[in-house]
């Protein structure tokens, strides 16, 4: 049959007729923003056919690259333009007619005899695509079905992430869609990508239960999570209850202090930043409990709860203990060490087996942070951390030499076989004066775009072969 080499929508599909629905404000058929969208950055050419006897399906498209079909996609009321050429090259798709095509494998499946097939709706389209690259590619294929909101899909697939054509490493990615059945779909795939943390509607740090119970995702996350275990073949990365303790910053100390194994005498030392839990602003004993922790002011105060809600990146840095009461941060809440570091911050990404670095500006040392707080009346300095960021304002000088990147490295490989994470990244800071490479922060699924896309990309597909393959043989091991 061949994989697909080119996509030609007629205007039939994108444009309403009088009695379609309009997708919003865009004067759009339904769903055709939708596929508009996915294939955007699908990697496959597409071309607009208008208008009888404008020209052939073939026309619109440059004819790139040898083998493969072009896909002709017409309404059902303009069917009559899907019988215009019956040639082998061409698949003609029928949106809206009430027949479907049978299949052994797939709902969305087709033979390489046909020269048409009809589906219900545009939205259906990619899972079409996707499972006719399969077949062209043959038992190689692996496919990644992913899911996660808009804007965060479009920043990776902007950078050429999620291509619906084959990857140099033989990788498909299909867009995964609450929208048409969920069972259909994960039958054409081999591994799903999620951020999870996306799709929490709360967490519940109060509640006495493990953290999965304490955690409530949207109705389509809590479907999806329940097919997948239906489905014993499909390797999720990562499983959901790996990300749990990425959401929890005072569990993720409690993991950090372990990174004291790697430490050797002689060598600058990896830690974690000496931290303290807070339930309450208002403990009569709290200065007590700060300075057992070997915390000394400043101090910074973040929720515990890491993400996926509004205010879990909203925070301050305390500079008197008197600063304490009242204090508008969410509870319970962790007392960080606050790191003099020169204002650089260095951004690790760990995919796979490799790990990628950026230097940002951060937030100025400590004597600064005094002087501004001064100006503002001695106050608490509160931020969002993903929004204002106090960062200093000189000019950023980067000094790669105090990083000891080969410590981080092993940092990184040990946070990886504790967490059992495929793609995370931390921050580190280096602390003045004493040298240490303190991790200040870890997240689940990073953007990675302070990494140049042709070095990133790959190495994020690498990542997520390597995964799926390493399940695959588990399984068959298990089984056999």
């Amino acid at each position: 049959m061949g994989g697909v080499r080119g996509i030609v929508l007629d205007s039939s599909v994108l444009l309403p007729s009088v009695d379609d629905d309009v997708n919003g404000d865009s004067g759009l058929s339904s769903g055709a923003e939708y596929l508009l969208r996915k294939l955007r950055y699908s990697k496959i050419p597409i071309g607009i056919s208008h208008e009888r006897g404008l020209s052939s399906p073939k026309e619109c498209l440059l004819k790139e690259g040898r083998g493969g079909r072009l896909i002709h996609v017409v309404s059902c009321c303009r069917e009559d333009l899907s019988r215009r050429e019956n040639d082998t090259d061409l698949l003609k798709v029928i949106v809206g007619s009430a027949e479907r095509q049978p299949s052994n494998d797939s709902e969305y499946a087709v033979v390489p005899e046909m020269f048409s097939v009809a589906i219900h709706k545009l939205e259906e389209l990619p899972l079409l695509v996707c499972n006719m690259n399969r077949k062209a590619v043959g038992e190689k294929a692996l496919t990644v079905g992913y899911v996660m909101k808009p804007s965060r899909e479009e920043d990776f697939a902007k950078r050429g992430a999620f291509p619906l054509c084959p990857t140099q490493n033989g990788l498909i990615f299909l867009p995964l869609n609450y929208g048409l059945p969920i069972p259909s779909q994960l039958k054409l795939v081999d591994a799903i990508l999620h951020k999870a943390t996306d799709e929490i509607l709360a967490v519940d740090m109060g509640s006495p239960s493990e953290l999965g119970d304490k955690v409530t995702f949207t109705r389509n996350l809590q479907d999806l999570q329940r097919y997948v275990e239906c489905q014993a073949d499909c390797c999720v990365i990562d499983p959901f209850s790996n990300i749990f303790p990425i959401l929890d910053r005072m569990k993720i100390q409690q993991i950090l202090i372990g990174l004291e194994s790697l430490n050797i005498q002689g060598r600058c030392k990896i830690r974690a930043p000496y931290f303290a839990k807070v339930d309450s602003f208002d403990e009569p004993n709290l200065e007590q409990r700060l300075v057992e922790a070997k915390l000394s002011l400043p101090n910074i105060v973040k929720p515990q709860v890491a993400c996926g809600v509004s205010d879990a990146h909203s925070m301050a840095i305390v500079f008197k203990v008197d600063h304490y009461k009242d204090l508008n941060v969410p509870l319970p809440a962790v007392v960080q060490e606050y790191v003099d570091h020169s204002s650089l911050l260095f951004k690790f990404y760990a995919l796979g087996g490799k790990v990628f670095y950026a230097v940002k500006k951060s937030i100025p040392n400590a004597d600064t942070l005094v002087n501004i707080d001064a100006e503002k009346g001695l106050k608490p300095l509160h931020f969002d951390s993903l929004k204002s960021l106090p960062v200093a304002k000189e000019q950023l000088s980067v000094d790669d030499h105090k990083l000891d990147l080969e410590l981080v490295k092993d940092a990184a490989d040990w946070l990886r076989r504790i967490l059992d994470l495929t793609i995370f990244g931390f921050d580190v800071v280096v602390q003045e004066g004493t040298g240490d490479h303190v991790i200040v922060d870890v997240n689940y699924l990073p953007s990675f775009k302070e990494v140049p896309d042709d070095t990133a990309i790959p190495a994020f597909w690498d990542a997520l072969k390597e995964k799926i393959v390493s399940r695959k043989n588990k399984t068959a091991r298990e089984t056999s």
